[in-house]
């Protein structure tokens, strides 16, 4: 057994491992370009529990069709031999096998038991986020697992990146602003810091400021992956708030769409909720949603995120893929009728009549719309995402409610 950089004991023998597992850790808290380096953690030990768990969290965060295939047989060997593992490493195959398997209420409770007796291991606190985020397990759990683990990383840049975030999610925006702006002090190269500061600034109506602030940093996104194209999105929505709709067109054609992963669906999900929120002041965006349409019918059957699924609806429709969206419905229908999770229950309860709404609303049925989106506001948080993503759905629900005010 070796020790890495957190001083966590990883069951391996190969330095390398635990070199790359390092790197790893770097990469995710960094949103860096070589997430992927964990592969080579593996080919130097093809049989360590934690490095094959890993593996499989790579493969499952990529979010495509492919991700639970790619990700199983790691899956099956970190669990074949955690027998040998550390308590933590345990711990660790099972919060992932339970991502796998869509239970996102028992992935979290290993990631907070893990928080609680390692709170340097910065690779759980990482993932528990991610899946409070977006599962829809709400803003305080964001907030309690980086509460959980402050104390022992309290010099680590990327942790007080994590609380900005999660106090701005937890509407405590003085606070939130400055653990970002402390962040960035100690690691002016933290895109999530930005992310976080960026949150605040939104929400207390200051575009402009909003724009200074990201435009200072923007310079350091070059490392980043993917989640460089939402913090140029965030740009955009300043400049969307200023009727700038230049700008923001050439922030879309240059760096969120123009940058981005096409098949990945959370690169979908920026480009998506920009062209509505620009329709939605009445821009035209041109053939956009045309030539995105063609990325959106591969991920249909995927239903990894409820915040995804619903953006990849209105996507397929504005782009007149009408069939597409009719099956993309009754595969989440049979999806969450199959719901077996508590978490997961926001299939049925709360995604599909969202979906349809939104659906009423591309084709223009804006007394549908209403119909669908009114009863589920008390539950829309329950589809994940930011305060931000989500201030989209209101959006079309105010938007149909003029129209249909307007309408003869």
């Amino acid at each position: 057994m070796l020790i890495d950089a957190q001083g966590l004991t990883v069951t391996t023998e190969a330095p390398e491992a635990v070199e790359t597992i390092n790197q790893f850790a770097d990469e995710l808290l960094s949103y860096g370009k070589r997430v992927d380096i964990i592969l080579k953690g593996w080919e130097a030990d093809p049989t360590s529990p934690l490095v094959n768990a890993y593996v499989a969290a790579f493969y499952l965060s990529i979010e495509n069709m492919d991700s639970l295939p790619l990700a199983t047989p790691y899956l099956q060997t970190a669990q074949h031999e955690a027998v040998r593992a550390t308590e933590r490493e345990q711990w660790t195959v099972a919060a992932i096998a339970a991502w796998a398997a869509g239970d996102f209420h028992q992935a979290l409770t290993y990631h907070q038991v893990l928080a609680e007796s390692y709170p340097r291991d910065l690779i759980s606190a990482y993932l528990a986020q991610y899946h409070h985020l977006f599962s829809g397990d709400g803003s305080k759990g964001l907030l309690k697992i980086v509460n959980t683990i402050f104390s022992a990383n309290q010099t680590n840049s990327y942790v007080h990146g994590m609380l900005a975030f999660a106090l701005e999610q937890n509407h405590q925006l003085a606070a939130a602003e400055a653990a970002g702006r402390r962040a960035v002090e100690m690691n002016p190269a933290d895109p999530w810091a930005h992310h976080a500061v960026a949150h605040v600034l939104e929400t207390l109506g200051q575009p402009r400021a909003g724009i200074t602030w990201l435009e200072s940093v923007a310079d350091t996104w070059e490392r980043c992956g993917i989640f460089a194209c939402h913090n140029w999105w965030h740009l955009a929505l300043y400049y969307l708030a200023l009727k700038d709709v230049g700008r923001v067109l050439e922030l879309y054609d240059q760096k969120i769409w123009g940058q981005a992963i096409r098949d990945y669906g959370h690169c979908q999900v920026n480009a998506i909720s920009l062209l509505l929120r620009l329709e939605l002041q009445g821009a035209d965006v041109g053939d956009r949603w045309e030539e995105i349409g063609p990325y959106l019918p591969p991920q249909i059957h995927n239903h990894f995120l409820p915040l995804t699924d619903l953006h990849l609806f209105y996507g397929l429709a504005r782009s007149g893929q009408l069939s597409q969206v009719e099956e993309m419905l009754n595969s989440l229908e049979r999806y969450a009728a199959n719901s077996r999770y508590p978490l997961q229950l926001v299939w049925g309860e709360v995604v599909l009549p969202v979906a349809r709404g939104l659906i009423a609303h591309a084709e223009g049925q804006w007394s549908r719309t209403i119909t669908y989106l009114e009863p589920i506001w008390p539950q829309l948080w329950r589809v994940g995402g930011s305060h931000a993503q989500r201030q989209l759905f209101h959006q079309v629900y105010q938007d149909a409610q003029r129209r249909s005010r307007s309408s003869p």
